[in-house]
């Protein structure tokens, strides 16, 4: 039996539903001659995307050339997805706006991670946390979204 696929072009709206129900993505960064594509969680709000990270070589990077390429997928299976990649700007948030995207995060990413059989601590997840206990940097970051398309296949 031959079940028919149909592929397509995600609406806005549809784009907007993966960027906010998922929560973790690509980010893809340029510089100095090298791609570098590396997996983040994510928490999605009013066009960007907020993401942490310690110190290293995706930080470099983005600070290097703030242009950034994002991408996150939804899979049911092989023949049932759903594929996001945006364009935007890397920000390095200090302060208030800092606080606000890790609470973004904190209250996104602690029900998924947190469950009856985890007993982390809630900061203990965080990279601030991990980064200082470590005596690292960690950074808050925003990638504002600029340009954004999608893709699907459904059975």
């Amino acid at each position: 039996m031959i079940v028919a696929t149909m592929l397509g072009q995600l609406s806005e709206d549809e784009i907007e539903d993966v960027l906010e129900r998922e929560f973790l993505g690509r980010i893809g960064c340029h510089a100095d001659d090298r791609t570098y594509v590396v997996p983040v969680t994510y928490v999605y709000e009013n066009g960007a995307v907020y993401g942490q990270s310690a110190e290293g070589l995706k930080l470099r990077m983005m600070r290097a050339n703030p242009h950034v390429c994002f991408e996150v997928d939804r899979m049911d299976d092989l023949a049932s997805w759903r594929s996001v990649i945006a364009w935007g700007r890397f920000e390095e948030l200090r302060g208030a706006h800092a606080d606000h995207g890790l609470a973004l995060l904190m209250a996104r990413l602690l029900p998924v991670v947190v469950t009856n059989e985890t007993s982390h601590p809630a900061k203990s997840l965080t990279h601030q946390y991990r980064a200082k206990e470590e005596g690292l940097a960690a950074v808050v970051y925003r990638i504002v979204l600029t340009e954004k398309t999608g893709r699907f296949e459904r059975r």
